[in-house]
């Protein structure tokens, strides 16, 4: 998640933006539980936003060499329709509200920087196409556009450029796989009832290029395999089981090529309420997991010395494609967004480890670790 992560009730990323959103702005909110309808996502159209669901967003995260420095990123749009204000007649009702967020991890220092936006739609302040993925809010923005000669959901080159305070995030993403469809082609369980579902897919193993601006000193991306980013774009109208705590989520890109997807949502008792992912070798089809077939276990935990939360920054997983253990590259990557969403919660750049027969473990890859719940409840 994020210092202004709203996640969604999607379960596989972060807290629902409409309640807190609409919170601030003095509106009361109906809870909303419909169960999305299968149907064939179809590109680029699904690219773009989609306003009649109730929340939404793009989010990268990745690393990259700069400046003779590995650094990890994060940014994440998301829009949020606040359904008590559809029929409002006024141009200034917020109907749709777009959020933004960025961050930027110093591996070596071991230093994070965040920061964050929002918005109302319209008014040329803040907006999400709904044609393909072009989503901003004023001098922030993420734009997709078909690479040349290619179907829209085999070749991406998607443009991300956010200026934040101390630092700024200049970014080119061209993608080296076909999309990966989560879930039964694109719908995705995030709980055990029915209407828990969501619109996913992910684009791993992106190519990074660009730029990074830190304390005013720009610093280009540095040729290197482990340039690599990880896409989820993501729409609802569901929300998290009453039951959850909240969650914990990987995306990694492995160095072979290969693409891991895992996540569990927590019971307030403790123990697993629902849990899934996916698995992909290069050039070979994604293995979906069934809830029942991904366990978490929590290896070493941190806690944070401004809110005194506990998190488990090391992780064993296990999936049918492996066992596998997550590592917290540093621990303090903790983000506290009282002052925009309420949520404090942990996500930052975490390096993967392949478990074998006799224990040993192996570094193959590397990505982002999300945790909420840690703090409070997830409420939504």
């Amino acid at each position: 998640m994020s210092a202004s992560t709203l996640s969604a009730a999607t379960l596989s990323r972060r807290l629902t933006l409409q309640t807190l959103a609409a919170a601030g702005l003095g509106l009361s909110l109906p809870p909303s539980a419909i169960a999305l309808p299968r149907k064939t996502l179809q590109f680029p159209r699904d690219f773009g936003s989609h306003p009649d669901l109730q929340t939404e967003w793009w989010y990268i995260t990745g690393q990259l060499q700069a400046g003779g420095k590995r650094w990890g990123f994060q940014l994440t749009f998301f829009r949020s329709r606040v359904g008590v204000a559809q029929a409002l007649q006024s141009p200034l009702a917020a109907r749709q509200l777009i959020f933004a967020h960025v961050a930027l991890s110093d591996v070596q220092a071991r230093k994070l920087r965040h920061d964050q936006r929002m918005a109302r739609a319209g008014l040329g302040l803040a907006g999400a196409s709904e044609t393909d993925t072009h989503v901003h809010i004023n001098d922030w923005f993420l734009q997709r556009e078909t690479a040349t000669g290619q179907r829209p959901e085999q070749a991406s080159h998607y443009r991300a450029q956010l200026a934040a305070d101390g630092f700024a995030l200049n970014l080119e993403f061209d993608s080296t796989q076909p999309l990966l469809l989560q879930g039964l082609n694109g719908l995705s369980h995030k709980g055990p009832q029915d209407d828990q579902t969501s619109y996913y897919y992910s684009q791993p193993q992106l190519k990074v290029s660009g730029s990074i601006v830190v304390d005013g000193k720009h610093l280009p991306v540095q040729t290197s395999e482990h340039n690599r980013a990880w896409l989820d774009h993501e729409c609802s109208e569901s929300i998290m089981d009453a039951n959850a705590q909240g969650w914990d989520w990987i995306g990694m890109n492995l160095d072979d090529g290969s693409a891991l997807t895992a996540f569990h949502l927590r019971r307030k008792t403790g123990g697993a309420l629902w849990a899934g992912g996916s698995f992909r070798a290069p050039g070979q089809k994604a293995q979906i997991f069934g809830a029942d077939m991904v366990h978490f276990e929590p290896l070493r935990h941190w806690v944070s010395p401004r809110t005194q939360t506990r998190y488990p920054v090391a992780w064993r997983v296990q999936t049918p494609a492996g066992h596998y253990e997550v590592h917290a590259l540093f621990d303090d990557q903790e983000l506290d967004s009282r002052a925009s969403t309420g949520a404090i919660y942990w996500e930052g750049l975490s390096e993967l480890r392949r478990l074998g027969s006799n224990g040993a473990s192996q570094i193959v890859g590397s990505g982002y670790l999300e945790m909420t719940g840690y703090a409070a409840t997830m409420k939504l």
